[in-house]
């Protein structure tokens, strides 16, 4: 026979207290209910747990051993009992965010502070991908939220919009682009572009430039490196590169199309599942603007379109 959790508390309350009487008040029993309880456990586990021939009951070997395994079966019971009052409460015992790796992940770790900071019980679980692999993920792995710069409408999915982000189209001082004037589609073609590989290997990013020579990286940060030694050229997220450009280990290649755009990420989730408290609440931070004048560092932003979404409209 399996041991009851009654029992087993039973027991510890025995241990705890000293004595049958001193259990039975704190468990507010009578003492013959909590003896028969721990008598009960006895013949379940088939073993003696008390030592009752001294003045004081006391725990055998075995009792010892025994209890320890209950006491940790009744953390569990506290803990599945703590986690059905907050789903009966609103709070998602988990949630998955997916977020595409060009959007600044600072803010999606101030907004995790500040869930932890209020103490919200939900296990979060952030993956990050790339371009297409946003929304592939979010799908395949039923997520609940996706922070998106880019993905194909549904019927069942609300979007909202987040702070934009400004993108710069960056290569290094000793690379033989960055001491041209201006540089046209053409000049471009000639060496080598970088960009993130879709993680979802559903295709490139619409702002690439069409050429033949193309290294794709696994993220931004080995994008920069990358630019930084002169390997290529290509877009990256202006916030990753702010200090640089000031530094002048990168400049912003004077591209004839426009060396900058912006976009406007997306906080995306199912609408025939919404976002219990805790997704509400993330949603809301991240739906935070930044404060006036932080944006864009008061620059000048050219808008590019790329190649192929001219084309498109030109058709």
């Amino acid at each position: 026979m399996r041991p009851d959790l009654e029992a087993v508390e039973a027991l510890d309350a025995v241990v705890r207290h000293g004595g049958f009487a001193r259990a039975a008040s704190a468990l507010h029993k009578v003492q013959s209910a909590v003896s028969y309880q721990v008598r009960k456990l006895e013949a379940q586990l088939g073993v003696a747990l008390l030592d009752r021939t001294g003045y004081r009951v006391r725990l055998t070997a075995a009792g010892e051993a025994l209890l320890a395994e209950g006491r940790r079966l009744l953390g569990q019971a506290d803990r599945m009992t703590a986690v059905a009052q907050q789903v009966v409460s609103g709070w998602e015992p988990r949630l998955t965010l997916i977020v595409d790796g060009i959007l600044p992940l600072e803010s999606t770790l101030r907004a995790l502070k500040t869930l932890a900071d209020e103490n919200v019980p939900t296990r979060i679980q952030i993956k990050v991908e790339f371009l297409g692999g946003v929304q592939f993920r979010f799908e395949k792995d039923n997520a609940d939220l996706m922070l998106v710069k880019d993905y194909v409408s549904r019927p069942n999915l609300d979007v909202h919009e987040l702070p934009e982000v400004e993108c710069v189209l960056c290569v290094s001082p000793r690379h033989p682009l960055a001491a041209q004037r201006t540089a046209s589609l053409k000049d471009l073609h000639e060496h080598v572009e970088l960009s993130i590989q879709d993680s979802s290997d559903r295709g490139d990013d619409k702002h690439m430039f069409g050429g033949e020579r193309v290294f794709y990286l696994s993220g931004f940060m080995a994008k920069k490196q990358a630019l930084r030694m002169g390997l290529g050229f290509g877009w990256m997220p202006r916030y990753l590169v702010d200090r640089e450009l000031c530094a002048g280990t990168l400049r912003e290649l004077p591209y004839i199309g426009g060396s900058r755009y912006r976009f406007t990420p997306l906080l995306v989730y199912r609408s025939d599942s919404p976002p219990g408290r805790t997704g509400r609440r993330l949603a809301e931070l991240l739906s935070a603007r930044p404060s006036k004048g932080t944006r864009n560092g008061g620059r000048r932003v050219v808008r590019h379109d790329a190649p192929s979404a001219r084309r498109q409209r030109s058709k």
